[in-house]
């Protein structure tokens, strides 16, 4: 099997509304998988959590997609490999701030990062969107009340810049690469990194328990919200994915309600309310005309033609 190339063409993606219902699916997995993460902390520490996580999506998506069988062009191999180690660092440096902050905080934290991509890609089209989902996030976190942890601060922040190269370059590898072929090279990238990182200290904790739990949190997070947003990311702008996205915050005080016991203050509420409104705004306008591989005449998968790949790695 081969991936695209050619020339690039502008064309008119799906709906906005498909990409933000894949967007919204894929937070909600994540913030079951993160919530149910947080009892292996106690076991792996944060680090060794989240490198489970990932060195079992990266073995999952050995076996399912077997990337030796594709083609990658040099842009789509950069892109990809830059892609894995956004997602090891957002994933790494998030399970941290987990461990010292809250976690509707270190989500808020780490959302500063989209919205940094939502402000800068908006322009002059919807520039009221960011703002208020900033005040939702500012909102959510209480910056003032002062109560939080600086080295946690610190690890959401890294998480929030990570988070927003992670968005620009999904985007980047979805359109050189058909389907979710872009996440054979990505997720075993993160798997490596994660190894190296959580190193044999966390590697003896293993048990075969605690392995089968780990591939069953890699299905929540990262496996099924990365392919939905791949997919939802060539349908959105990454100006309306990203504040879109700082609707998880949301997601996951709902959640921590739910499943954790975690019950919101009046300001929670009110900044849940804001980045809902901002991400609806965003959808409104939020389709994106993005570059589709047009044939060259030399790219084809499995007999059939670039032209056909191109329009079948538009559907989910």
């Amino acid at each position: 099997m081969t991936t695209t190339s050619g020339t690039l063409a502008p064309a008119r993606s799906p709906s906005a509304g498909a990409g933000a219902l894949m967007t919204l699916a894929s937070m909600t997995s994540a913030q079951l998988g993160l919530a149910a993460s947080v009892g292996l902390i106690g076991q792996l520490g944060a680090l060794g959590a989240a490198s489970l996580r990932l060195f079992s999506a990266g073995v999952i998506m050995l076996a399912v997609m077997r990337p030796w069988r594709f083609r990658y062009s040099r842009a789509a191999l950069r892109a990809g490999i830059i892609l894995g180690l956004a997602t090891a660092g957002m994933s790494i440096l998030f399970m941290c701030a987990a461990a010292r902050l809250p976690l509707g905080t270190a989500s808020a934290l780490e959302f500063l990062g989209p919205l940094t991509v939502a402000v800068c890609g908006n322009g002059r089209r919807a520039p009221l969107w960011p703002v208020v989902a900033a005040g939702g996030v500012l909102l959510l976190t209480e910056p003032w009340s002062g109560a939080v942890n600086g080295t946690g601060i610190a690890f959401a922040l890294g998480a929030a810049a990570c988070y927003a190269g992670y968005i620009l370059f999904t985007r980047r590898i979805g359109d050189h690469v058909g389907g979710i072929a872009g996440l054979g090279i990505s997720l075993p990238v993160a798997a490596l990194v994660a190894a190296v990182a959580a190193g044999p200290s966390s590697t003896a904790k293993l048990s075969p328990a605690l392995i089968a739990i780990g591939i069953g949190l890699a299905l929540l997070v990262p496996v099924v919200p990365f392919i939905l947003e791949l997919y939802s990311l060539r349908r959105l702008s990454t100006a309306a994915f990203s504040t879109l996205v700082c609707l998880e915050p949301a997601i996951g005080t709902i959640v921590g309600l739910v499943l954790l016991g975690q019950v919101p203050h009046a300001l929670t509420v009110v900044g849940i309310a804001c980045v809902i409104v901002a991400g609806a705004g965003s959808v409104r306008s939020g389709a994106r005309e993005r570059p589709v591989p047009v044939p060259d005449g030399a790219a084809e998968s499995a007999g059939r033609p670039a032209a056909v790949m191109a329009s079948a790695s538009e559907r989910p």
